[in-house]
């Protein structure tokens, strides 16, 4: 084998090897973004067009969330919103609208309190999805409710519904428990 020969079946290997490292790497990648946004990562994707705009948007993401000082709340704190959540909970019976426009105040609150920036619902999700992607769908359910409920176009069954999702969010934010 001549040495130009042999030069070009390396040169060829070392491309290959280098190609089949990029590959992996951007695998491992989005498998890390799909492991860490949950269901999110497919609604980015199709939100934004592409899986390469979409990795971009959730790495971005996770920079911004990174910068946030999310803190836990300390055990009083944790049963003072109990006892809030357990409250609207209580008025339900006798005010579903009212106590879903509560659950969303208090939701909102809590996010606050333990660090999340509380700018607009687009941004609460945008934050949120970093640590909690598998319970957005919750959320985005919720707030769908809430605010057809404030054109009166709701049901009392779909009210209530709207709290159960409330609260898996809540419990999760609450516990300092992520959806991973």
């Amino acid at each position: 084998m001549s040495t130009s020969m042999l030069i070009t079946v390396i040169v060829i290997a070392a491309v290959l090897v280098i190609a089949l490292a990029v590959g992996l790497w951007m695998m491992s990648r989005r498998r890390h973004l799909q492991n860490r946004f949950g269901p999110e990562y497919e609604r980015t994707v199709e939100a934004e067009g592409g899986r390469l705009a979409a990795e971009r948007e959730l790495r971005a993401r996770e920079e911004r969330h990174d910068d946030l000082e999310i803190k836990e709340l300390p055990p009083e704190r944790r049963h003072q919103y109990t006892r809030e959540w357990n409250g609207v909970q209580e008025r339900f019976v006798d005010r579903p609208e009212g106590s879903v426009d509560e659950a969303d105040e208090l939701v909102t609150r809590l996010m606050r309190e333990r660090g999340y920036p509380t700018e607009g619902y687009s941004g609460q999700l945008r934050d949120l999805s970093v640590e909690h992607g598998r319970t957005l769908q919750h959320y985005r359910a919720a707030h769908d409710v809430k605010v057809r409920s404030g054109a009166g176009q709701t049901t009392t069954e779909e009210l209530r519904g709207a709290m159960v999702h409330y609260r898996s969010l809540f419990e999760e934010l609450l516990s300092d428990q992520r959806s991973r």
